[in-house]
């Protein structure tokens, strides 16, 4: 089906939503099980029902990757994930998504042989990070949906890996992977496949006291549709290879509708090429018909952010649509099957037994039947024969072409030419599909008795005790380099005077304290140019180490050596031990426990060798949007703002205009100062304050808190809005 050119990639959130896709000329589908997907709330088949779309897709050549693109704890690796990929990775997936390292690394030993494509949610942002994934053994990135077509560009002239960009559907307010929004609020996680996409609700935003969004604009975080038809041109002299289409809680008409719209200008630019490519409006109207949520954008490929791509206004609850192209969609793709062309040679000859050989591509079958015997009153007939085998209704194939070589006045039963057909179809699907078919070494340990421990180095009984700090503002380093009991600092790159980086860890060293750079929680061309033209500012003896946020950042630590330390943040997620094991091949000396465990999955999980964050303003989205700009009143200039919801809960949010992304922070403050006792027992190497917002005031009484609570003294303060984040129940 498919052309040299750019794969067309569909959502499947169903069976019925898979088989309208191939219907509708999808190359590839995208799909997951009940288990471990990133859409949990899509209807997402049974293991049975993903076998068998396995097996129809690849009938009609095309492939099918599973996803399992969410971060699993140490118990769903360890125990349930072998046993889930096994029959499915047996029957044949052509590839499988993944966000989490741990994931990864045992794919990779339990099945080398299964290609891996490393999806959105591993927020690769760049050339960097999909060199690093090509590393790892990625054979295709996902790359991230804020992306211009110069960044994709960038990621093809530096790698030979395959590059699957979105092209169509939803567009997420915070880059894949950093979100943690319907987690902090409601318990339902994102990096688990459970969002519940709180961004699209309304908001009003507030900065200094004055509110800048009218009530009738509120959405100020929903984000049109993405429609990429008009760049189909521009992303295939990009080297772009996948175009992916977004939607598996969509409908099957959905499914269907979107795929022949973008096989349909695929196959034109293929066709005609770019000086003939046009987009009818008929077309743009027909996307619009299927899914409208205040009209489409061009989304990131040629902009950063921008009030245009924002919805605003919620999308009204009625419009009409046109029934009669909605009903020839249903025609066309939900209610009709495509077939496989397949040629046939048919052989009865007087006494032996009928022969029947099926071609289909490059797979070919013969069977024999009954034997043939002299006619005693009707013999066949050509026209008879020719009648029975094309009838092939219920399996994908139709009979393009038959030759038939017989005798004459002979007879065989009606029953037995079914039978030979029948007989023969089986045979060209088994060896169709048995191409596709791998077994599992023997060697593999199905649940892997032995417990992998992770590579870390034992904390000491007085690590346990000491204190990091990261801070983002001057007046908050001050305060915190004065607090004997901190032994570290984290300084962010955002807000830092590059010019006072000696001056910063001259004054840590002299108190006795680490001095460390927090890399941007994003990392694109814009900071590569930013650290080009500054990195003259920090030396060797200066700066100790860096706290590494995404996978574009890991290219530091080759570039930089190891006379440096390097502490992976919670952003570089390390659910499981698996994980954790990677970012210490990686080089890391620590990581940091991730924010959505609980301490029962913290223990699973180990905390030796960790940092735990056990105060601040939890971070949960990073964006590539910016408030202020919706607001129509960005000056380039960074300020505190707030988001406030129907329930009058503000949020913060800092626009970070050195590397031009907005972080948006949780209303309460972490705050786990009475939980120093049970975090103790979990023997992290070290707990993180994190200040983001706070005055140097209130970072001095938050520190003396904290102080006091790791020597069993009663804390003495605590702020007003607080919460124990997932310590205790814990994420979905």
């Amino acid at each position: 089906m498919k052309k040299k050119g750019m794969e067309v990639l569909a959502p499947a959130g169903s069976f019925e939503s898979m088989r309208a896709a191939v219907n509708a000329g999808a190359d590839a589908v995208y799909m997951g099980g009940t288990r471990f997907g990133a859409r949990a709330y899509a209807e997402n088949p049974e293991q049975d029902m993903l076998l068998e779309a396995i097996d129809f897709v690849h009938l009609h050549g095309r492939k099918l990757y599973l996803t399992v693109n969410t971060l699993l704890k140490e118990k769903e690796l360890k125990g349930e994930l072998y046993d889930f990929l096994l029959p499915l990775y047996e029957a044949g997936i052509d590839a499988l998504i993944v966000q989490d390292m741990g994931v990864w690394q045992a794919v990779k030993r339990w099945f080398p042989e299964l290609p891996i494509h490393a999806s959105t949610q591993m927020t690769i942002t760049g050339a960097k990070g999909a060199v690093e994934a090509e590393r790892l053994g990625a054979s295709r990135i996902v790359t991230a949906r804020e992306l211009t077509v110069k960044e994709i560009q960038e990621i093809r002239e530096q790698t030979d890996i395959e590059i699957e960009t979105f092209v169509h559907g939803a567009l997420c307010y915070c880059y894949s992977g950093q979100c943690l929004y319907s987690s902090l609020i409601g318990g339902r996680s994102g990096n688990r496949g459970r969002c519940a996409q709180s961004c699209r609700l309304p908001y009003g935003v507030w900065e200094k006291g004055r509110r800048l969004s009218g009530v009738d604009q509120g959405y100020v975080m929903n984000l049109k549709d993405l429609c990429g038809l008009d760049f189909l041109p521009e992303l295939m002299r990009a080297g772009v290879d996948s175009l992916k289409i977004e939607g598996r809680m969509k409908s099957p008409r959905y499914t269907a509708g979107v795929v022949s719209v973008y096989r349909k200008y695929v196959d034109m630019l293929l066709d005609r090429g770019e000086r003939e490519y046009r987009v009818s409006q008929e077309d743009r109207k027909l996307l619009l018909e299927l899914f409208d949520r205040g009209g489409f954008s061009d989304g990131y490929f040629h902009d950063h952010n921008g009030k245009q791509m924002v919805a605003l206004r919620e999308k009204p609850a009625f419009r009409d649509v046109d029934a009669g192209l909605l009903a020839d969609l249903d025609r066309r793709y939900l209610n009709h099957e495509i077939k496989e062309k397949i040629k046939g040679n048919l052989t009865i000859a007087q006494d032996l037994p009928a022969k029947l050989s099926l071609i289909q591509r490059d797979s070919s079958i013969t069977v024999e039947g009954d034997t043939a015997l002299p006619a005693k009153s009707c013999p066949l007939k050509e026209t008879d024969l020719r009648k029975q085998m094309e009838k092939l209704g219920g399996t994908p194939f139709v009979l393009e072409e038959l030759s038939i070589q017989m005798d004459a006045g002979i007879f065989l039963p009606v029953k037995a030419l079914n039978e030979l057909r029948r007989k023969a179809v089986d045979a060209l699907k088994d060896a169709i599909l048995v191409k596709y078919k791998r077994k599992a070494s023997d060697e593999i340990i199905q649940a892997e008795d032995t417990e992998r421990a992770p590579k870390v180095r034992e904390a000491s009984t007085e690590a346990f005790a000491s204190l990091s700090v990261y801070v983002e503002e001057e007046g908050q380093f001050c305060a915190a380099v004065k607090e004997k009991a901190v032994r570290r600092i984290y300084f962010s790159v955002n807000r830092i005077s590059w010019e006072k980086i000696s001056v910063y860890a001259e004054e840590c060293h002299e108190r006795g304290k680490e001095f460390y750079l927090a890399l941007p929680q994003i990392y694109r061309s814009r900071a590569d140019e930013e650290f080009s033209a500054q990195e003259r500012f920090w030396h060797i003896g200066d700066v100790d180490g860096f706290l590494i946020r995404v996978v574009d950042e890991l290219h530091f630590m080759e570039k930089l050596g190891t006379e440096y330390d390097y502490v992976a943040d919670h952003s570089l997620y390390s659910f499981n031990k698996e994980a954790r094991d990677w970012l210490r091949q990686a080089g890391m000396s620590m990581d940091t426990a991730p924010l959505e465990l609980n301490e029962k999955d913290l223990r699973e999980r180990g905390c030796a060798g960790s940092e735990m964050i056990v105060y601040g303003r939890l971070p949960m989205m990073v964006s590539a949007q910016c408030i202020r700009k919706t607001a129509g009143v960005c000056d380039k200039k960074p300020v505190l703002m707030e988001l406030e919801d129907r329930k009058k809960k503000r949020f913060p949010v800092k626009n970070d205009c050195r590397f031009c992304y907005n972080m948006i922070y949780n209303s309460d403050v972490l705050w786990l100062a009475d939980e120093i006792p049970a975090i103790m027992r979990l023997k992290p190497s070290m707990m993180r304050l994190q200040f983001t917002t706070e005055e140097p005031g209130e970072v001095t009484l938050v520190l003396k808190a904290f102080g006091k609570a790791l020597r069993g003294e009663e804390p003495g303060y605590q702020p007003a809005a607080r919460t124990k984040g997932h310590f205790r129940r814990g994420a979905e």
